[in-house]
């Protein structure tokens, strides 16, 4: 047998056996134990980056959807005044395809600048509103 070793613990004391043996296993133990330290330490290595990852997914995700919103805002900004201006296109190629015509282009000019065809006298009148 080899040496022996008296630990005290607890007011008793207990002889170590110090064998091959007895080495040996210890040994293992501490390999079992270094093991389980690494794979916890790995575990948690994981777990943070795991975690890292989805807390940047989901600011991603957050980010694209507050873009998209923005997006469709302006879409219909546009689409109201695309609705206008086409409204506008229709009113003056009404205007124009009036203008062509003769007998428009002379009660225009009666109206706005108050000229009259032979023999023809013309009145203005006050608004209603005006009363």
């Amino acid at each position: 047998m080899g040496e022996k070793q008296r630990n005290v613990s607890a007011g008793k004391q207990v002889a170590a056996i110090n064998t091959d043996y007895v080495r040996s296993i210890e040994r293992q133990e501490n390999r079992k134990k270094a093991k389980k330290v690494r794979l916890f330490r790995r575990l948690a290595v994981f777990g943070i980056m795991s975690l890292a990852l989805v807390g940047f997914l989901i600011s991603t995700l957050v980010s694209s959807n507050q873009t998209l919103e923005q997006k469709q805002l302006q879409k219909e900004k546009v689409s109201e005044e695309l609705a206008k201006v086409q409204e506008e296109q229709e009113m003056l190629k009404l205007q124009i395809s009036k203008l062509n015509d003769d007998e428009y282009i002379g009660k225009l000019l009666r109206k706005e600048y108050f000229l009259s065809e032979e023999g023809e006298i013309i009145f203005t009148l006050p608004d209603a509103k005006e009363k």
